[in-house]
């Protein structure tokens, strides 16, 4: 998937649309997804100016952002059509090297379960291959 279909599954609009491109997706299974990072980002400027770091919340962010644009996928469902995945928890997220303006940051979230309107995903995110964060993420499938 190219920008422009992903805005078509993600609310977010700069400069807080943190997913690039989508390189792979198995329906009601697991997305790969990718997030260029740039030291034009924002927050940047802040975290931290002589030392740039993404922060690691935006980490989980983009990764839940990966994991609605399965979930809507998987349920063929727009933002438009009413619905909105509402980022509701993470757990076991642990965090190994820092990312930093250059790298590209590859978002991979399988379904881990999908009830009642709350999912589950397991979540990775990497950098050249090498594990960057790892959790899980929850989402909540909302009408708006």
């Amino acid at each position: 998937m190219e920008i422009t279909e992903i805005k078509e599954y993600l609310p977010h609009r700069y400069p807080f649309l943190l997913v690039d491109r989508v390189i792979d997706i198995e329906l009601g299974d697991n997305i790969t997804a990718i997030k260029n990072v740039t030291i034009n980002e924002p927050f940047f400027n802040g975290h931290f100016p002589d030392l740039p770091i993404m922060p690691g919340v935006l980490i989980i962010e983009a990764l839940a952002q990966a994991a609605g644009v399965l979930g809507f996928k998987a349920l063929d469902k727009k933002p438009s059509d009413g619905s909105i995945y509402l980022f509701v928890g993470s757990d076991k997220m642990r965090f190994k090297r820092p990312v930093v303006p250059g790298d590209q940051l590859t978002l991979k979230a399988k379904i881990v379960t999908a009830r009642a309107g709350i999912w589950k995903f397991d979540c990775r995110a990497e950098v050249d291959g090498k594990l960057v964060a790892s959790g899980q993420i929850l989402c909540a499938d909302r009408e708006v």
